[in-house]
């Protein structure tokens, strides 16, 4: 299945579903309603337009629709903040450049999609992956919060793009894994240990989910938020169940437990931080209460990392004791300290 174009009709029959007539003052009628929810001429009404053209939005024949309409919209379904952005995001046309990837951007292939076919048609496919950068200032800004906070820059379609030495422990292993593989979603719905890392995993899948929707609307051309979403109808019957849903939340703070295999429960609160320069990129923080179990443990967890780094450390000093008395005392190791590995 290709993740080829976001449906509008598919966001407003599942919103207009989850609503009942009778929480909006609407009458019920004679007749008993074959499918739950507002009927096309409810919404209408509710909206101030006419059905026909109403009809026309959810079946994506309405090319052009005013902010004034999408607003009435909005309040007709009760769309909370984040659904009605991504009703607009959705809901305005948007010239793909080049054509058809997004931002100019070229398939894996170095060649353009397929003129008329968008991204789906190639820059979708498995090895289509856009790695963005992290500032150099960002980057010293996680090295700064690194003795105490966690933190991780996240990027379009959920990307872990950049991470301090505690926020890459703090769950996932982020350093072992292949650069493609350090997603959110992908982490969330295809890693075996996933479950046992986060106790209420389903809760942890909704907001997931969510938080790609309200991507894909913000980035319906980008071919790694396309490969993320494709890759995951694929692979994972639970992605599936939870994406046709249609939910929309971005949920940029709040509270969760993580069972950690080294130093166990993490009760820690997160905020993300949009990037000013950067705004498709997102700072995300954990913290612990001062005095709390969990910041005992997350001190634990940092020193488990620390006392890992010496013994790696004197393991390359042994490397090169041995380099010079095999070289004639010329040493094998590079002079300097070894680069830390870019995420």
């Amino acid at each position: 299945m290709l993740y080829a174009e976001i449906e509008i009709g598919s966001f407003l029959k599942a919103r207009r579903a989850a609503l009942e007539p009778a929480d909006l003052g609407l009458p019920g009628g004679v007749n008993r309603r074959r499918v739950r929810g507002l009927r096309r001429e409810e919404v209408a009404q509710l909206a101030g337009i006419s059905v026909d053209y109403y009809t026309r939005i959810e079946q994506g024949r309405a090319h052009t629709i005013s902010d004034s309409v999408l607003d009435a919209l909005a309040r007709a379904l009760r769309l909370s903040g984040g659904e009605a952005t991504y009703l607009r995001n959705i809901a305005v046309p948007r010239r793909r450049s080049g054509a058809g990837c997004a931002s100019g951007e070229r398939c894996a292939s170095g060649e353009g999609c397929a003129s008329g076919e968008g991204c789906a048609a190639g820059c979708c496919g498995p090895g289509a992956v856009v790695r963005r950068r992290v500032r150099p200032g960002i980057r010293q800004l996680l090295d700064a919060m690194d003795h105490t906070v966690p933190a991780m820059i996240v990027g379009r379609g959920l990307d872990i793009l950049a991470w301090n030495a505690l926020g890459g422990r703090l769950a996932f292993d982020l350093e072992a894994l292949a650069p493609d593989r350090r997603n959110t979603a992908l982490l969330v719905f295809l890693d075996p240990v996933a479950r046992e890392l986060h106790p209420d995993w389903e809760a942890k899948a909704v907001e997931v989910v969510g938080n790609l929707r309200a991507d894909s609307g913000r980035y319906p051309d980008d071919p790694r938020v396309c490969a993320v979403v494709n890759e995951l109808l694929a692979r994972s019957a639970d992605f599936r169940r939870i994406w046709e849903t249609q939910s929309v939340h971005e949920c940029l703070r709040g509270t969760k437990r993580i069972q950690h295999p080294e130093v166990g429960a993490l009760d820690v609160t997160f905020e993300s931080f949009r990037l000013s320069a950067d705004e498709d990129q997102c700072l995300v923080t954990y913290t612990a209460p001062r005095g709390s179990e969990t910041e005992r443990r997350l001190r634990k967890l940092r020193k488990l990392g620390e006392r890992e780094e010496l013994e790696e450390m004197e393991q390359l000093g042994e490397l090169g004791e041995m380099g010079e008395r095999l070289g004639g005392g010329r040493s094998l190791m590079p002079a300097g300290p070894v680069p830390p590995s870019a995420p």
